[in-house]
């Protein structure tokens, strides 16, 4: 996307954030389908899971358009967004575990033609523990490796949101990848 594709988007987060609730509405439009894109490919790394990219984009909308949050630009917004789409499959996958492992339910007797899918979920859990562990290592790769895994952002975009070098982002997603493979090897 180019820098005359991009002002819109961050002229109407400035509306919005300066009270134009009806600069919201003209956003939406502008962002949806790269939203949906983006929860399109969280869903398929993530494997079989029951949100469907619709229902990850309006999860993560609700929480993006909190009075907490203060979306500075399209790169911004965009990384928001990735995080809030990692919340919301966290939240998934812990809501799952609890209901798989009990969860207060009465037991049920299963036959064999009544199981679906007996593959095992994606390990959303241990990946976002990987990432709190990075965190407490180095905040900041820790953070380019969710805008990059989460938010699919540039090089680029993601040295505006942390305002760092190109090269910067280079090497410090080259160090989270490297640990994070030498952590799931451990």
């Amino acid at each position: 996307m180019n820098a005359l594709e991009q002002l819109p988007i961050t002229n109407l987060l400035g509306e919005w954030r300066n009270g134009d609730a009806s600069a919201l509405d003209r956003l939406v439009p502008l962002v949806y389908s790269d939203l949906r894109r983006l929860a399109q490919r969280h869903l398929r790394r993530e494997g079989p899971i029951t949100l469907n990219a619709t229902e990850l984009v309006h999860e993560a909308c609700l929480r993006l358009i909190g009075p907490a949050v203060e979306l500075q630009d399209r790169a911004h917004f965009f990384a928001i967004a990735a995080r809030q789409m990692r919340h919301v499959l966290v939240d998934h996958a812990r809501r799952k575990q609890r209901v798989r492992h009990g969860g207060g339910a009465a037991a049920i007797t299963l036959q064999a033609d009544d199981l679906q899918d007996t593959r095992s979920p994606p390990d959303v859990l241990a990946f976002d523990q990987l990432l709190t562990q990075l965190s407490a290592l180095d905040p900041r790769k820790r953070d380019v490796l969710e805008l990059h895994y989460f938010g699919g952002l540039s090089y680029l975009e993601m040295s505006l949101v942390l305002d760092v070098s190109e090269a910067t982002i280079d090497r410090d997603l080259r160090f989270a990848k490297a640990w994070l493979r030498q952590a799931l090897l451990a």
